[in-house]
């Protein structure tokens, strides 16, 4: 049994569907979530990672775990897991864990954890989403327009759905204990490019409307710690050489180039309608 916990999210939702199409046996875990938002065959299980002491049920019959960076107490979450026989491990992190520890600390302490835990694990360290783009789903679809800041700084976007057919094959293949893969996209792509991507895939005009770090500054706040917020505003506004560097460990890893921002465009266009 693989238990895949934010199984409603970007990356969750399609590495429960690849899964369980691969016929694994599956346990999708959300703090809201029902036997309807997962597909037939999927055990679906409300829990919170929050709340390490009522994991028991969602981990029943584990032996490998999906994990996100939640909460605030990963050793609790592990120590549930080994409990319930899990013995592989998948950490979904962030990129600025490597580049920038400081703005990532809570992501850094659960790779930290996981080290220490005495369990098998692999790190799945993800640049930039192209599911961030969906922030400009609503003013897309009403105005027509997207906005961001630093126009026209490039950065190797990565597809969720490429992120998850990683962790798909690392949780069902032997050989990837102990390491840690950087996944991005296959080439940088600045906000301003992602905009007419998405253009192109509407066949109708998107205007690029470009935002001030403080205007981002104050969208981001509502939804992240202050800490990420000027670490991800750093990323994006003044990237490191590592943060714009394409890395090769999607294609090592799937045996495929990894999808560009275009082709998640496409695919979710009607988002954006």
């Amino acid at each position: 049994m693989i238990v895949v916990t934010g199984g409603t999210g970007n990356v969750g939702r399609a590495l429960v569907a690849q899964l369980a199409a691969e016929g694994e046996a599956v346990t999708a875990v959300a703090r809201r979530i029902t036997p309807e938002d997962v597909p037939a065959g999927v055990r679906a299980v409300a829990a919170d990672l929050g709340q390490p002491a009522g994991l028991g049920p969602a981990l029943e019959g584990a032996t490998a775990l999906f994990l996100l960076v939640a909460g605030d107490d990963p050793e609790g979450i592990l120590k549930q897991a080994a409990a319930a026989g899990v013995t592989k491990v998948v950490l979904l992190s962030s990129q600025g864990v490597g580049t920038r520890p400081h703005g990532y600390a809570h992501a850094a302490g659960f790779e930290a954890a996981l080290a220490r835990s005495g369990l098998a694990f692999t790190v799945l360290r993800s640049g930039g989403m192209a599911s961030n783009a969906f922030a400009w789903a609503e003013p897309v679809r009403h105005h027509r327009t997207a906005a961001a800041p630093f126009a026209d700084v490039a950065l190797p976007f990565v597809d969720p759905d490429d992120v998850a057919a990683v962790a798909a094959a690392v949780l069902r293949r032997d050989g990837h204990d102990g390491l840690t893969y950087t996944l991005t996209g296959p080439e940088a792509t600045t906000p301003r490019q992602r905009a007419a991507a998405l253009a192109e895939a509407l066949t109708e005009p998107v205007t690029f409307v470009e935002q001030s770090r403080e205007e981002a500054r104050a969208q981001m706040a509502q939804f992240m710690p202050s800490a990420v917020v000027e670490a991800t505003l750093s990323i994006l506004g003044d990237p490191t050489p590592e943060e714009q560097t394409v890395s090769g460990d999607v294609e090592r890893i799937l045996g495929r180039p990894a999808a560009p921002f275009a082709a998640w465009a496409a695919r979710n266009a009607p988002a954006f309608r």
